[in-house]
């Protein structure tokens, strides 16, 4: 089994060479046809989230290297454990599955309510669990495989992160009228999975906040209506102005604290801000104003079980613009990671075994 791995923090990742593993209990083993590289790879090889001021969420525990990264995962079922068949979600070799990475440890009461993917005992592939950067992966249950025809590999699998983040946190924003404005911010591979999805989930066309205009016309033929430069002076006030008042929902898909205090300014009143990225800084919140204003500010992180498997039903329709992508060997793992990092990729990176 050929693995790429993080074995120490800051390095390029190393290469691992080690049996093939057999599935046990419940386990089933997935040949790698492809998988997503995600911006939170980056800060995982780095061994930390930025939280601003100086302050770092140390990934060292939960990563505990050497680990390997990867939670956007589609590939072939080729082996499955005693205990694994006969289920009523069992699988069977030959079956090709796109995984479902974010596991919780199925006992607490988040697990319980379907929502494994806040248990604050994860069990995440690619995390605290190998994951895709591989040619073979342990997937711990067959109820996490899902299917995925006939969608192409490639897009499927970015459904488990990228899509999928980008579909809970539209959730949260619901169905707009006609004449409400949503604004997304960040027009990366998870931004530019909530523009492909913002008019079947909310009913309008977004305002997209993007400061790399290189990607501009990759936002537009995913579906922007409008795209501002928040770096030109006065943006802000003239989309307030804009848009009578402020936008309806913002929807932060970089999570830097110039991005949230971009978006919690463009609000109006009784407007919502959702959080997704994790890019990283801190931005200052007056209590007051959220008060006056009445707006909410409201976190998402990934999504659940069951939002995966809504989120498979939309490509299927064929309303939902293909995700640019861009295929790339296994072997350049840590270049897919360092072009990531300086904001060179156009939507997704793809590694193929």
């Amino acid at each position: 089994m050929l693995s790429y791995q993080v074995q120490e923090f800051g390095k390029p990742l190393a290469k691992a060479l080690r049996d093939t593993p057999r599935p046990q209990g419940t386990e089933v083993v997935v040949r790698v046809g492809s998988c997503g590289v995600c911006h939170s790879d980056v800060h995982l090889q780095d061994g930390y989230f930025d939280l601003g001021g100086g302050k770092r969420l140390d990934m060292a525990r939960a990563l505990a290297p050497p680990r390997t990264l990867g939670h956007e995962i589609a590939g072939t079922v080729v082996a499955v454990g005693p205990q694994a068949q006969g289920l009523e979600d069992s699988v069977k070799v030959g079956d090709r599955r796109v995984v479902f990475p974010w596991i919780g440890c199925g006992q607490c009461p988040l697990c319980a309510a379907g929502d494994e993917h806040l248990c604050s005992r994860p069990a995440a592939l690619g995390i605290h669990r190998d994951g895709g950067f591989a040619d073979h992966v342990v997937v711990p249950h067959p109820r996490v495989l899902l299917e995925y025809d006939p969608l192409p590999e490639d897009q499927a699998a970015t459904l488990a992160c990228s899509g999928l983040t980008a579909y809970s946190a539209l959730k949260k924003v619901g169905t707009l009228r006609p004449n409400e404005v949503l604004m997304i911010i960040g027009a990366g591979g998870v931004g530019l999975s909530g523009i492909r999805l913002a008019r079947q989930m909310t009913g309008v066309r977004p305002i997209v906040v993007e400061l790399d205009k290189a990607k501009w016309d990759v936002a537009r033929e995913a579906g922007a209506a409008e795209l501002i430069d928040p770096t030109v002076e006065g943006a802000a006030q003239s989309l307030v102005k804009a848009t009578g008042g402020g936008v309806a929902a913002a929807v932060d898909f970089v999570g830097a604290a110039s991005t949230f205090a971009f978006g919690f300014g463009a609000l109006r009143k009784a407007g919502r801000i959702i959080c997704v990225g994790l890019f990283g800084g801190s931005s200052p919140v007056v209590p007051a104003m959220v008060a006056m204003k009445a707006v909410s500010v409201i976190g998402s992180y990934v999504g659940s079980l069951q939002d995966m498997r809504e989120l498979l039903a939309v490509p299927r329709t064929g309303t939902l613009p293909a995700l640019p992508l861009t295929s790339r060997p296994l072997a350049q793992a840590t270049e897919a990671l360092e072009d990531l990092r300086a904001g060179r990729v156009k939507g997704r990176a793809i590694l193929h075994p």
